[in-house]
């Protein structure tokens, strides 16, 4: 395994509690994200260092943005849509009332136009009550496993046919082979478990050889996985807890990395976003809907 330590631009980000969900926008070479419990979605513009942002009314998990100009939304109890224009929420789908304990993690938008999102046990003694679930481009919702404790790692690979999802608390990384025509996902198979040190996976980003870059929450690191499992790179980060990776840039070879609020290290430490510059581009985002 390599290890790197990268020079990082760090962004004006003030008061960044628990940075997540990274998404690189192309056509307006600006990065999204979202303070899961500001709470709040966000748009950095990195050349000019500025910061977009509009309030969400609960904790707001993940989101996708949709071809319509709108973003889908995954707030702590719900599934809805967001209109940047007017400030006002479409519902979509609720996905768990009867757990009430749990709120909506990591979500991404899939190569097919789906929205995937994953739940987690909200409490401080966690337990594996969370689920992953897919929205259709029609708003059903359906889940898709159940038994995660925090849900998490949500990437594709460059030929749309595995999906990659994490447990951060197991800690394990998993794929499926993934049918793009009907949303659905078989061949269950553990490709990775971590330990502490190397990094539990939180947020992952794909890049263009089909490698899986997972932000390592407990160990202040990014890995650089194969897709066998393998640490092929470790790169430190300067922040305790990062917690997702995204490529962006002209180029995709910036690679963008949030972070969460942490005083691991002795010290409190507060959440912020930073980038850095990458040999191996990444794959392009997508949007929700047909």
């Amino acid at each position: 395994m390599q290890i790197v330590t990268p020079v990082v631009q760090r962004y004006n980000v003030p008061d960044l509690r628990l940075g997540e969900g990274a998404f690189w926008h192309a056509a307006q070479q600006a990065l999204y994200f979202v303070d899961i419990l500001k709470p709040a979605l966000f748009c950095l513009h990195p050349t000019t260092d500025t910061l977009q942002s509009w309030a969400m009314p609960e904790a707001i998990g993940s989101f996708g943005l949709c071809k319509d100009g709108r973003a889908i939304v995954a707030l702590r109890t719900g599934i809805s849509f967001f209109d940047f224009t007017t400030s006002t929420f479409t519902p979509v789908a609720q996905p768990e009332p009867d757990r009430p304990t749990n709120r909506l993690n990591d979500g991404k938008v899939g190569p097919d136009g789906r929205f995937w999102v994953g739940s987690m046990d909200d409490r401080p003694k966690r337990e594996p009550v969370g689920a992953l679930y897919r929205i259709d481009h029609d708003g059903t919702c359906t889940r898709m496993l159940d038994g995660i404790t925090i849900s998490n790692g949500l990437a594709w690979s460059p030929d749309g046919r595995t999906l990659y999802h994490s447990d951060t608390t197991a800690p394990y990384l998993q794929a499926f082979d993934y049918d793009a025509a009907t949303g659905d996902i078989s061949n269950q198979r553990v490709i990775r478990r971590f330990e502490n040190a190397e990094g539990r996976p939180d947020g992952a980003a794909m890049d263009s050889e089909g490698c899986y870059w997972s932000a390592g929450v407990s160990a202040g690191c990014v890995n650089r996985i194969a897709p066998d499992g393998t640490i092929l790179t470790r790169y430190e980060m300067p922040m305790a807890a990062p917690t997702m990776p995204c490529f962006g840039g002209a180029d995709y070879k910036t690679l963008f990395v949030t972070s969460l609020q942490n005083d691991r290290l002795g010290q409190d430490q507060p959440g912020t976003v930073v980038s850095f510059r990458v040999d191996v581009p990444g794959t392009e985002g997508a949007f929700f809907g047909r």
